[in-house]
Protein backbone atom coordinates (compact mmCIF):
# COMPACT_ATOMS: atom_id res chain seq x y z
CA UNK A 1 0.00 0.00 0.00
CA UNK A 2 3.23 2.34 0.77
CA UNK A 3 4.38 1.76 -2.60
CA UNK A 4 1.14 2.81 -3.91
CA UNK A 5 1.10 5.98 -2.19
CA UNK A 6 4.93 7.05 -3.02
CA UNK A 7 4.05 5.94 -6.52
CA UNK A 8 0.90 8.33 -6.77
CA UNK A 9 2.67 11.37 -5.61
CA UNK A 10 5.72 10.63 -7.64
CA UNK A 11 3.30 10.89 -10.61
CA UNK A 12 1.86 14.36 -9.22
CA UNK A 13 5.16 16.03 -8.78
CA UNK A 14 6.57 14.82 -12.05
CA UNK A 15 4.09 15.82 -13.99
CA UNK A 16 3.95 19.14 -16.24
CA UNK A 17 0.23 19.25 -16.49
CA UNK A 18 -1.34 20.40 -13.60
CA UNK A 19 -4.28 21.89 -12.89
CA UNK A 20 -5.03 25.87 -11.43
CA UNK A 21 -8.45 26.28 -9.35
CA UNK A 22 -9.04 30.03 -8.71
CA UNK A 23 -11.57 30.96 -6.53
CA UNK A 24 -14.54 32.93 -8.66
CA UNK A 25 -15.59 36.41 -7.29
CA UNK A 26 -19.03 37.09 -6.20
CA UNK A 27 -19.92 39.94 -9.04
CA UNK A 28 -18.50 37.75 -12.14
CA UNK A 29 -20.29 35.33 -14.40
CA UNK A 30 -19.07 31.95 -15.78
CA UNK A 31 -18.10 31.85 -19.44
CA UNK A 32 -17.60 28.63 -20.99
CA UNK A 33 -14.78 28.75 -24.19
CA UNK A 34 -16.51 27.47 -27.02
CA UNK A 35 -19.88 27.62 -26.47
CA UNK A 36 -22.66 30.47 -26.99
CA UNK A 37 -23.67 32.86 -24.55
CA UNK A 38 -26.79 34.56 -24.12
CA UNK A 39 -26.76 37.79 -23.02
CA UNK A 40 -29.55 38.36 -20.00
CA UNK A 41 -31.07 41.15 -19.24
CA UNK A 42 -33.79 41.35 -16.89
CA UNK A 43 -35.90 44.52 -17.20
CA UNK A 44 -38.73 45.24 -15.05
CA UNK A 45 -41.90 47.99 -15.83
CA UNK A 46 -44.71 47.80 -13.57
CA UNK A 47 -48.07 50.38 -14.71
CA UNK A 48 -51.15 50.48 -12.51
CA UNK A 49 -53.89 52.14 -13.26
CA UNK A 50 -56.83 52.42 -11.59
CA UNK A 51 -60.14 53.51 -13.31
CA UNK A 52 -63.71 53.55 -10.95
CA UNK A 53 -66.90 53.97 -12.26
CA UNK A 54 -70.22 54.65 -10.55
CA UNK A 55 -73.38 53.72 -12.07
CA UNK A 56 -76.32 55.45 -10.59
CA UNK A 57 -79.55 54.06 -11.69
CA UNK A 58 -82.76 55.68 -11.50
CA UNK A 59 -85.70 54.04 -10.39
CA UNK A 60 -89.16 55.19 -11.87
CA UNK A 61 -91.42 54.42 -9.53
CA UNK A 62 -94.41 52.83 -10.66
CA UNK A 63 -98.04 54.69 -9.99
CA UNK A 64 -100.60 53.46 -8.19
CA UNK A 65 -103.45 53.80 -9.92
CA UNK A 66 -105.54 50.99 -11.44
CA UNK A 67 -103.79 47.56 -11.01
CA UNK A 68 -102.51 45.59 -13.92
CA UNK A 69 -103.76 42.41 -14.92
CA UNK A 70 -101.05 40.23 -15.62
CA UNK A 71 -103.23 37.47 -17.44
CA UNK A 72 -106.50 37.34 -18.68
CA UNK A 73 -109.31 35.91 -16.65
CA UNK A 74 -111.32 33.84 -19.03
CA UNK A 75 -112.96 31.22 -16.95
CA UNK A 76 -116.17 29.50 -17.90
CA UNK A 77 -118.38 28.51 -15.37
CA UNK A 78 -118.78 24.33 -15.21
CA UNK A 79 -121.82 23.13 -17.23
CA UNK A 80 -124.87 22.48 -14.45
CA UNK A 81 -126.55 19.25 -14.54
CA UNK A 82 -130.27 18.45 -13.09
CA UNK A 83 -130.62 15.92 -10.32
CA UNK A 84 -133.81 14.27 -11.54
CA UNK A 85 -136.61 11.89 -9.29
CA UNK A 86 -138.19 9.50 -11.20
CA UNK A 87 -141.69 8.62 -10.03
CA UNK A 88 -141.96 4.66 -8.86
CA UNK A 89 -145.58 3.38 -7.03
CA UNK A 90 -143.05 1.18 -4.86
CA UNK A 91 -141.70 4.23 -2.83
CA UNK A 92 -142.38 4.95 0.22
CA UNK A 93 -143.38 8.57 1.27
CA UNK A 94 -141.12 9.11 4.43
CA UNK A 95 -137.78 6.83 3.72
CA UNK A 96 -137.55 8.49 0.08
CA UNK A 97 -138.13 12.56 1.90
CA UNK A 98 -135.08 10.91 4.61
CA UNK A 99 -132.72 9.55 1.87
CA UNK A 100 -133.07 12.97 -0.07
CA UNK A 101 -132.44 14.71 2.83
CA UNK A 102 -129.96 12.98 3.94
CA UNK A 103 -127.81 13.15 0.79
CA UNK A 104 -128.72 16.30 -1.03
CA UNK A 105 -126.57 19.26 1.37
CA UNK A 106 -129.64 22.23 0.52
CA UNK A 107 -133.04 20.23 0.53
CA UNK A 108 -135.14 20.37 3.72
CA UNK A 109 -137.89 17.99 4.83
CA UNK A 110 -140.62 20.59 3.22
CA UNK A 111 -138.52 20.81 -0.01
CA UNK A 112 -137.84 17.15 -0.26
CA UNK A 113 -141.81 16.11 -0.05
CA UNK A 114 -142.26 18.87 -2.53
CA UNK A 115 -140.11 17.47 -5.53
CA UNK A 116 -141.66 13.79 -4.53
CA UNK A 117 -145.10 14.97 -5.11
CA UNK A 118 -144.20 16.71 -8.12
CA UNK A 119 -142.31 13.21 -9.00
CA UNK A 120 -145.56 11.30 -8.49
CA UNK A 121 -147.74 13.52 -10.47
CA UNK A 122 -145.28 13.87 -13.54
CA UNK A 123 -143.25 11.40 -13.54
CA UNK A 124 -140.17 12.95 -12.98
CA UNK A 125 -138.96 16.18 -10.73
CA UNK A 126 -135.93 18.29 -9.95
CA UNK A 127 -133.97 18.55 -6.73
CA UNK A 128 -131.21 20.48 -7.75
CA UNK A 129 -128.84 21.90 -10.06
CA UNK A 130 -125.44 21.17 -9.61
CA UNK A 131 -122.11 20.56 -11.16
CA UNK A 132 -121.16 16.95 -12.80
CA UNK A 133 -119.61 15.12 -10.38
CA UNK A 134 -121.67 16.34 -7.59
CA UNK A 135 -125.09 15.95 -9.51
CA UNK A 136 -123.24 12.13 -10.16
CA UNK A 137 -122.55 11.33 -7.03
CA UNK A 138 -126.37 12.64 -5.64
CA UNK A 139 -127.86 10.34 -8.04
CA UNK A 140 -125.37 7.59 -7.55
CA UNK A 141 -126.22 7.67 -3.41
CA UNK A 142 -129.99 7.35 -4.34
CA UNK A 143 -129.28 4.43 -6.40
CA UNK A 144 -127.81 2.54 -3.42
CA UNK A 145 -130.10 3.24 -0.95
CA UNK A 146 -132.12 0.63 0.36
CA UNK A 147 -135.09 0.18 -0.77
CA UNK A 148 -133.61 2.06 -4.02
CA UNK A 149 -134.38 5.56 -4.80
CA UNK A 150 -134.69 6.36 -9.23
CA UNK A 151 -133.14 9.27 -9.87
CA UNK A 152 -130.96 10.24 -13.34
CA UNK A 153 -129.11 13.63 -14.59
CA UNK A 154 -130.17 15.94 -16.99
CA UNK A 155 -127.98 18.92 -18.91
CA UNK A 156 -129.41 22.23 -17.51
CA UNK A 157 -129.66 23.45 -21.42
CA UNK A 158 -131.84 20.58 -22.94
Amino acid sequence: MMKLLTLFLACLLGSTHGFVVTPQSVGSSVRLAGQAQPEIQIKTKTKVETKTRQKVEIKKKAETGDPLSRRDDDFQDAPMFKVMLLADNGYDVEHVVTRMCAIIDDLDEGAAATVYQQAMATGKAMCGKYPFERAELFKEQLLRSVPMIFADLEDENK
